[in-house]
């Protein structure tokens, strides 16, 4: 395998690791490593990642499965237990995208886990309590699933590539 796609897998297999200590900032790190990690392999130039796709399913299970280990520490069972059925509800999705390769699968199983997991260690963060409703919950839910919802359709079914813009835009490949 070519250099840059090795550096991009190690960076992608590492920084992620930080979310054990630091949940909401190793999770916003590892959610901004796996946005810019195609454009950080064109930056380095060492090789084609052809088989981005899975490799990249494979590590956001991978960074997503270190933040669910993370939530079940949450003293709120209720969140607690929607960290876990939305993470399981993007794990069938992506197994079944890889079997299927369709990837309409990937908006109807959208990955609202990463958003929830945030927002609740940004809400112990900020509000110094776990306290939260179920209410309070299903309001979170609603307004995190719109905007994840537009960017599951765009990318995985209008097949938007802002990383290509990216390339041609700043780094001119």
């Amino acid at each position: 395998m070519p250099l840059g796609p090795v550096i991009v897998i190690l960076l992608r297999l590492i920084l992620p690791l930080s979310i054990l200590r630091y949940p909401l900032w190793g999770g916003i790190l590892a959610m901004l490593l796996d946005g810019a990690d195609v454009i950080i392999a064109g930056w380095l130039n060492m090789g084609d990642f052809s088989s981005y796709h899975t490799t990249d399913k494979y590590l956001d299970m991978y960074y997503l499965t270190l933040e669910v280990y993370k939530s079940l520490s949450w003293q709120n069972a209720l969140a607690c237990r929607t960290s876990m059925f939305l993470f399981i509800y993007r794990f069938v999705g992506v197994i079944w995208f890889e079997a299927t390769n369709l990837r309409i699968l990937l908006f109807v199983f959208p990955n609202l886990f990463e958003n929830f997991f945030l927002f609740f260690e940004a809400y112990r963060k900020i509000k110094k309590t776990e306290k939260l409703s179920w209410k309070g919950i299903l309001i979170a839910l609603i307004i995190l699933l719109i905007p994840k919802l537009v960017q599951e359709y765009l990318m995985h079914v209008v097949l938007l590539r802002p990383w290509d813009w990216f390339h041609t835009t700043f780094l001119k490949t």
